[in-house]
């Protein structure tokens, strides 16, 4: 594989060519990823449920994400290192300023952030810098309790206009990528549609130009009940290579999410 760059992913784009994208927290699982042809990894706060065992993803702090960057940052390999910003840390331009920075120089080459159209300043002042964003909406974990819960996000029409005008403001800060979670796959489709930007989604169906996955979720080792739009790749691989190699080959062909994972 190629070194997978932004520009690789806006060629997938155009091309509509599907691109495969996983979490990883350490150099050994982001190596066997990257291997596997996974274009895009995420060190996510998800590290906070998955390998800190809490409840949510807000415990996790800039430090720890930082330390695992670094960490799948030595074995990433060809794929994109896309890297979360914590909770709370766009309280101010100032201190989100300050964090991305620290993640670009832990090995990040794309920060995500989560919220809506008031985040495009901030966006803004990232790009002016050379800092490339992803933002993230939808269901967005970091205001987990203020939805209310893991819930599914635009299933009303007024919400799903939102959501779509929140995403053409990101974009129109300077926002590189969109990522979708949890949302109607109708939305997803509208949404990719609608921008000339590319367009990853977890849980908002077959049309966005990217598919990401927890990698617990992938392996079938997260506890507990499973969402809707994981499925198990172990079942049907021979070790985590394989599993890997599966998801990624499925998300090429498109043969998933299938109708049974969207909503």
């Amino acid at each position: 594989m190629k070194t997978v760059t932004l520009s690789t992913l806006q060629a997938f784009k155009r091309a509509g060519e599907s691109f495969s994208c996983l979490t990883a927290y350490d150099a050994s699982f982001a190596r066997a990823a990257s291997d596997a042809g996974i274009e895009v990894l995420l060190v996510g706060d998800s590290l906070g449920m998955v390998l800190q065992g809490h409840a949510s993803t807000l415990p996790v702090t800039l430090e720890e994400i930082c330390y695992h960057t670094r960490c799948a940052a030595r074995g990433k390999g060809a794929s994109l290192l896309m890297v979360d910003l914590p909770f709370m840390g766009n309280a101010s331009t100032e201190r989100l300023l300050e964090n991305a920075g620290e993640l670009m120089r832990a090995g990040a080459e794309l920060v995500k952030v989560e919220g809506e159209a008031w985040m495009a300043e901030g966006i803004r002042e990232l790009t002016r810098r050379g800092v490339p964003v992803c933002a993230h909406l939808g269901l967005t974990p970091q205001t987990v309790y203020q939805l209310g819960g893991y819930k599914v996000q635009g299933r009303e029409a007024e919400r799903a206009t939102q959501i779509l005008e929140d995403a053409r403001t990101l974009v129109a800060a300077g926002a590189s990528v969109i990522l979708l979670e949890c949302v109607p796959a109708s939305l997803g489709r509208a949404v990719t549609e609608a921008l000339d930007v590319p367009v990853i989604g977890i849980g908002a169906g077959p049309d966005t130009d990217g598919q990401i996955l927890v990698m617990h979720d992938v392996l079938n080792v997260t506890a507990g009940r499973k969402p809707r739009f994981v499925k198990n790749f172990m079942a049907d691989a021979d070790d985590i290579q394989g599993a890997f190699r599966r998801y990624h080959e499925d998300v090429k062909a498109r043969r998933f999410p299938a109708e049974e994972h969207c909503f």
